[in-house]
């Protein structure tokens, strides 16, 4: 279905930014 294809999409990029995030400020970790 194109509703799990987008809600994956949708997932990984918001675990990707908050990685980035993470690794852009260590010091809140």
């Amino acid at each position: 279905m194109i509703f799990d294809y987008l809600l994956s999409g949708a997932v990984t990029v918001l675990l990707a930014l908050y990685l980035t995030y993470a690794l852009v400020r260590p010091d809140r970790f």
